[in-house]
């Protein structure tokens, strides 16, 4: 059927909503595609629901091809196998909670792991059942502590998970691997510019783990790729190789009166040292235990970085009650050498090298400590790289200085491993008659979030400009205002349909046609058609509405160009 703009619930703004602060935050709200319900809960509206089905559409046929099976699993959850998973605590204030009737507690799901497991364990008894994949498109739900950017950063979105099992770990690389060509057609087929890059497992666990990255200005998650190479990764799992150090003979440690000096740029301005031959040592608390953390004084600790490395345990910093209760530790001159030293846990950056000699504190108030020697006058109980990637900083592969760019995260695949069917004992009978755990992978797409990121980088100064794929029509037609521009626009509309085009057209009376072009280019329909000034003559005006190229055709011409 012909959607007709005088019939349809559309209602376009002018102005930029007061709250939007990106591109397709105003966009999406402007053409009428989506209105905020309330603080990150969003109403898809006619044109916005066609885009969204449109994605999930292609999400559906690319999982179909890769023998994937779609399921409907509940979004309102028993509490029972993500407490067993961990996760029921690890999530936090991320989970929405709640009680039935009879007080027992439930959540709405933020991500199916458990769940799946669980399937798989009622339905699959034997290897002869496996390998299996299995997939579902469903809303998930994030109490999300800043909801903002639209539908970019929701606490309801609609996403797209996959899950595969296998019974040994080759069956789980070549599902990862399906999986990674799927993602790859399907961000090519809606027309998103993307990158894939290296991840950390994180609270979900496992091993392999690769992130597809929309380049885009709003973007909340930052990269890295090398210009002289094919390396990147998103900045928390960029990895630095320890430096090569001369073993050399230094001199004993040399305490130094350093008053006033509780920073590193004031210790560095008072002892006339460049800040890297500092070094810094941020305390924070894991799972409840002070931990120090050190690193180069000229780099900073990524907190979000730290949590990644050591998750599923719980990172914050420290507070002034901590280091009440906590005497021998000495605000701004905590060092990890000494008695103070042996009681910490001491994680290091790779730059804080074995035979590296530095600059830090004392453990004394108003001291510092020159000559302190890793691995002479303390040990590093873990090293991660934990510091905020910087431009320039060397590629892990070839050296070459990085550059760092921001981006939408729109899918991730991870090779989970055995962490969730060993929390529901998932066997199954193998071929030699004994029980074996079965392995997992784990595919998330942000159907909901690709419509935003599409936006970001298609949109241009006049309004959105959707790829043919994924748009809620092929056409546009605008009947510029008269009778006869109308009737010539619905004809034109008909015969398009009937050739299997999706339309929208402006039929709208007393709606000048200034408001219908300034509307056609802001709802981003990829062909724009007009029934103008010559429409009398059966002459009508095609626009792509990408470039902006124009082309005056008969009407029988447009339809054999637009027909095909």
């Amino acid at each position: 059927m012909v959607q007709r703009m005088s019939r349809m619930m559309l209602k376009t703004l002018r102005d930029d909503p007061a709250d939007a602060e990106t591109l397709s935050h105003k966009l999406l709200v402007r053409a009428g595609y989506v209105r905020r319900t309330s603080a990150g809960i969003w109403t898809w509206l006619p044109l916005g629901k066609k885009v969204l089905e449109n994605i999930a559409r292609v999400v559906r046929e690319e999982m179909d091809a890769i023998g994937g099976q779609e399921v409907l699993l509940p979004a309102l959850l028993p509490k029972e196998p993500y407490e067993a998973s961990g996760r029921w605590e690890e999530y936090g204030e991320l989970l929405f909670r709640l009680k039935d009737r009879k007080g027992g507690d439930y959540l709405l799901g933020p991500t199916h792991e458990e769940i799946f497991a669980l399937t798989v364990k009622d339905q699959c008894t034997s290897y002869k059942d496996l390998p299996v994949i299995l997939y579902q498109i469903q809303t998930k739900y994030r109490d999300e502590a800043r909801p903002r950017s639209g539908v970019l950063r929701g606490r309801e979105f609609l996403m797209k998970d996959s899950y595969s099992f296998d019974t040994d770990d080759e069956g789980l690389a070549a599902a990862y691997e399906l999986h990674r060509g799927a993602y790859t057609r399907i961000f090519e087929r809606i027309g998103l510019d993307y990158r894939i890059v290296s991840a950390v497992s994180g609270a979900m666990g496992g091993s392999a783990s690769e992130e597809f990255l929309a380049p885009a200005a709003a973007g909340e998650d930052t990269f890295v790729s090398c210009p002289a190479c094919d390396y990147a990764a998103n900045t928390e799992a960029v990895t630095v190789p320890a430096p090569s150090v001369e073993r050399t003979e230094h001199p004993p440690v040399e305490e130094l009166d350093t008053p006033d000096t509780p920073t590193i740029e004031s210790l560095a301005e008072f002892l006339s040292v460049p800040a890297s031959a500092t070094l810094k040592n941020l305390l924070v608390k894991v799972d409840g235990e002070i931990t120090a953390v050190g690193v180069p004084g000229d780099r900073e600790v990524d907190l979000d970085k730290l949590g990644e490395h050591l998750a599923p345990a719980t990172v914050e910093l420290v507070t002034a009650d901590d280091f009440a209760d906590r005497p021998d530790l000495v605000r701004g001159y905590v060092g990890p050498q000494g008695p103070v030293g042996e009681k910490l846990r001491y994680i290091a950056d790779p730059r804080v090298a074995a035979g590296t000699a530095w600059i830090t504190g004392a453990n004394k108030p108003g001291k510092h400590a020159r000559n302190v020697v890793c691995g002479r006058d303390f040990e590093v109980d873990q090293y991660l790289d934990v510091v905020v990637v910087e431009p320039g900083d060397p590629c892990p592969r070839c050296g070459t200085g990085l550059r760092i760019d921001r981006a939408i995260e729109i899918g991730h695949i991870f090779q989970l491993g055995r962490k969730y069917t060993d929390t529901v004992e998932l066997d199954v009978l193998g071929r030699e008659g004994k029980p074996v755990r079965v392995t997992m992978g784990s595919y998330g797409i942000g159907v909901s979030r690709a419509v935003a990121a599409l936006a970001e980088q298609t949109a241009d100064g006049k309004g959105l400009c959707w790829p043919r794929e994924i748009a809620p029509a092929d056409v546009h037609v605008v009947a510029a205002g008269k009778a006869k521009q109308t009737e010539l626009a619905l004809e034109v509309s008909e015969r398009l349909h009937s050739a299997g085009v999706r339309v929208i057209v402006d039929d709208r009376a007393g709606v000048s046609p200034g408001v219908k072009f300034t509307d056609a280019e802001l709802l981003g329909v990829p062909t724009i058609l007009v029934a103008g000034r010559r429409a009398g003559e059966g002459v009508v005006e095609l626009k792509d509405r990408r470039t902006g190229e124009r082309e005056e055709l008969t009407v029988d011409e447009a339809l054999e160009r637009l027909s095909h």
